[in-house]
């Protein structure tokens, strides 16, 4: 059966566009959480995670590969051995305590606009995928065409609050010029919050130029529109891309996420507390240098985190140390007053199957009760983020919406009326047809659109469709009725001069250098 024939026995091709149509693409606000945390640590705990952290800080140290952050650091009066940093705990702790806990992402459409930190949590889209699963669920290199598909996808699907950067590598574009195709990607296609290229200094300063012409350079210099990624080398090594990144986004105080690349048992302890502990260092002594560069600018406690299959040395996901983890680092993370990133809907398979879902479900719920606030990779992650799939992208984008209604709580509003409900109905009636129901049915429990819940016979009249197919349906449908939020048209005419100039100016042959 072609895909034009879903539900044609019951509703027909008119009702079905009549459907995507009316379909409710309105962004969801930031998630505000109400849900009691996970704390598995005592105060005593964190007591001692904290202590064996700034115990690496001050005796082991760390090693910044960049000469202009040595300088920074000696200013700054840490205690600077060749390339390592050894940080005293005092001005760690002084220096972090000038990063705001909470600050607010200003979109291009102000309705976008989103409160960060504390209680309040944004999903994001994966990036850097070198593959992509596309619309017929086949596995190839991407296309900048692809990437612009996927920032429509985000643009559209409800629980997602940003549009990311480079969801999938474009493949068709030179990889030194790459980064402003992405950016203006990212900004023509949606109208929520972005990310920013950090592949060299040169790059991130690239994406704050775009950001001051989309947004104004006065408003940029004290209001957040980007984020930034800067990913330290475990164990205890930053290098001079990241550090030059960072600083491009600090002193336009734009937040950057401050984030170890763990994979635990191989460039950590293969033990959870002290795994923490290690990576714990590496966040802080990042998160203090962005103060070194820019005090009060934002910046969020960050991390990559996997665990690592002592068989293969493969990464894993979805495993209970992961979750064990976030929940520890969660604590850290609000211990300090800072804001923090981690990482959902991971997925090690290779087609999106039971292995994804389980290990994607397992992920969503912990970083939840974990209290994460930049929920990072939220749509389309699998085979360990080799590739970003279009079906499980909006599957993800659901979980989230899903997630999201379970972390607001329970919702009390109706309770009186719906008790009396009870005394109106009576034993042995049913609710079906009550003003109650009729009122609240549709807000009363989330009904997902992905999963089907329908008797087998329905299932089969119906195509017997598993969730694959049914998302890619719905990524279509998506596509099809998607309508751009229009750039000004002085202000895209302003990035596309930039992309232009900056084009000539980087040459394309050049595609192996990132750092010109």
């Amino acid at each position: 059966m072609s895909v034009e024939a879903v539900g044609t026995a019951r509703r027909g091709r008119g009702a079905r566009k009549a459907l995507r149509q009316t379909r409710d693409v309105t962004m969801l606000p930031a998630l505000k959480r109400r849900l009691p945390l996970t704390e598995p640590m005592d105060a005593d705990q964190v007591a001692r995670i904290d202590a064996a952290s700034m115990d690496i800080l001050e005796n082991v140290g760390v090693v910044f590969r960049d000469a202009i952050a040595l300088a920074d650091w000696k200013r700054a009066g840490a205690d600077v051995r060749g390339e390592t940093v050894h940080l005293d705990r005092g001005l760690v702790r002084e220096l972090i305590a000038t990063i705001p806990e909470t600050f607010t992402y200003h979109a291009r459409n102000p309705a976008n606009t989103l409160p960060f930190g504390k209680d309040h949590s944004i999903f994001v889209p994966m990036t850097g995928a070198p593959y992509l699963r596309d619309l017929d669920d086949v596995r190839r290199n991407p296309t900048l065409d692809d990437l612009a598909n996927f920032h429509k996808l985000s643009h559209m699907l409800p629980a997602i609050h940003s549009s990311a950067h480079h969801i999938v590598e474009p493949y068709d574009h030179p990889i030194s010029q790459r980064h402003l195709r992405i950016t203006y990607s990212s900004m023509k296609h949606s109208d929520k919050t972005f990310m920013g290229m950090t592949t060299s200094p040169k790059n991130a300063e690239d994406v704050i130029e775009m950001a001051a012409i989309l947004f104004g350079a006065d408003f940029i210099d004290s209001h957040p529109v980007v984020t930034g990624n800067c990913n330290g080398n475990s164990p205890l090594v930053w290098d001079e891309t990241m550090l030059g990144a960072m600083r491009a986004f600090c002193r336009r105080n734009q937040p950057v996420l401050c984030s170890p690349f763990v994979l635990g048992g191989a460039n950590t302890p293969a033990s959870v507390a002290p795994t923490v502990a290690q990576l714990n260092a590496e966040a802080l002594s990042a998160l203090a240098y962005t103060q070194v560069i820019r005090k009060g600018a934002p910046a969020i406690y960050g991390h990559y985190l996997s665990t690592v299959s002592m068989k293969s040395g493969a990464p894993m996901a979805g495993t209970p140390e992961i979750s064990l983890m976030n929940f520890m680092i969660g604590q850290m993370a609000r211990f300090y007053g800072v804001p923090w990133r981690t990482s959902n809907t991971l997925g090690g398979a290779k087609t999106f199957d039971a292995q994804a879902g389980y290990e994607s479900a397992m992920t969503l719920n912990a970083v939840l009760m974990a209290g994460a606030n930049y929920i990072w990779h939220s749509a389309g992650w699998n085979e360990a983020g080799m590739h970003c799939s279009m079906a499980k992208f909006v599957v993800d984008a659901e979980m989230c919406a899903m997630g999201y209604r379970m972390a607001q709580g329970i919702n009390w509003d109706d309770f009186d009326a719906a008790l009396k409900a009870v005394g109106d109905v009576g034993p042995g009636g049913h609710y079906l047809g009550h003003p109650h129901t009729l009122e609240n049915f549709q807000r009363a429990f989330f009904m997902p659109e992905m999963f089907d819940n329908n008797s087998i016979e329905q299932w089969q009249a119906e195509g017997s469709f598993e969730i694959t197919e049914r998302a890619l349906i719905r990524a279509r449908a998506l596509l099809q009725s998607y309508e751009e939020p229009k750039l000004d048209v002085a202000t895209d005419e302003a990035l596309r001069d930039y992309i232009a100039r900056r084009e000539r100016e980087i040459p394309a042959a050049d595609a192996l250098n990132q750092t010109y």
